[in-house]
């Protein structure tokens, strides 16, 4: 396995601003969709190219209170044009100036490597969704660690088939949890995990794996150098640093996961048909029931825009 470059453009851009964030995700989308309705990187926000673009190309997340816009391929220049356009955010019940932005962009940080690189997770990585989640609570003891493990080298395989590579190596993945008991999130249909893993392909900065990408869940980061947030190239190029990268195990051949093993994602190129049901009879009227209608207009309403409406996210990742 040799280090072959490919050419996948990231950028992740960290915007300055006045005061900390205490906003979602989407809340930060819908406020960039309402104030730039017209700019290209309103549909790779909004679920336009959902079934175009499996992997979402443009991902914003809320990391120490600092808004991150994280781009990938097609998302790359939507992102850059937009970043001197951003002068102030409203978001109805407080408005934020954008003082400047970080902006590092990166064209070799996406590819298979013959070093094991270090990554850790900055917010939790939801590995199970409602049909895994099950299949793992009848798990015990390494099977546990071996299904997870599995799971995340899968991830990285449907990420490299995203962006065009064909891989001819497999993927090894050494992971390392701070729990085997996974978090339940979103209404108790999946479950997340907290920790770091090490993995024979290089990725950016600040992507993320795993389900409910777009809600700012399994945003990884290099260990390589947490100072300046960036690789250190030559490190890298220097085998005999053992802090930076390990040599894959002898039984990483015999383990690691090949890309052919790995169900191909499909596209959906028609919208399916939904079954339709049964009208229930409506039901008789209570005139013995009365009821009250809800003050709405009550003290404590905030008046600031509802940014996860469906008007803002058509669909979700």
């Amino acid at each position: 396995m040799s280090d072959i470059k490919y050419d996948i453009k990231s950028v992740v851009v960290r915007l300055v601003t006045d005061k900390p964030v205490r906003k979602t995700p989407y809340q930060v989308k819908g406020v960039i969709m309402k104030a730039l309705p017209d700019e290209p990187i309103v549909p790779l926000i909004n679920g336009s190219y959902r079934d175009q673009f499996l992997y979402p190309r443009v991902q914003v997340k809320i990391l120490n209170e600092q808004i991150y816009m994280v781009g990938i391929s097609e998302g790359v220049d939507p992102i850059l044009s937009i970043v001197d356009k951003l002068g102030t955010m409203d978001f109805g019940n407080i408005t934020f100036d954008v003082l400047g932005a970080d902006v590092e962009e990166e064209n070799d940080r996406f590819m298979p490597t013959n070093r094991m690189l270090r990554y850790k997770f900055l917010t939790p990585w939801i590995a199970l969704n409602e049909a895994n989640l099950l299949k793992y609570k009848q798990l015990f003891g390494d099977e546990r660690l071996k299904f997870l493990t599995r799971l995340l080298s899968h991830n990285i395989v449907f990420l490299a088939r995203e962006m065009g590579l064909e891989l001819d190596t497999k993927i090894y993945t050494q992971l390392h949890l701070e729990s085997f008991y996974p978090k339940i999130v979103d209404d108790g249909q999946m479950g997340a995990f907290e920790g770091d893993f090490q993995t024979n392909f290089m990725l950016p900065n600040f992507l993320g794996v795993g389900n409910c990408i777009t809600k700012g869940y399994g945003v990884f980061f290099s260990h390589f150098n947490p100072s300046d947030f960036s690789f250190n190239i030559s490190e890298l190029k220097d085998k005999s640093s053992p802090q930076v990268a390990d040599k894959p195990p002898e039984e990483w051949k015999i383990e690691g996961v090949d890309p052919e093993d790995v169900p191909k994602s499909h596209r959906r190129t028609e919208p399916t048909k939904k079954k339709s049901s049964p009208k229930k009879k409506p039901d008789k009227p209570n005139y013995n029931k009365i009821t009250k209608k809800k003050n709405r207009s009550s003290s404590g309403t905030s008046n600031e825009p509802n940014y996860n409406a469906l008007k803002y996210h058509n669909r979700k990742h």
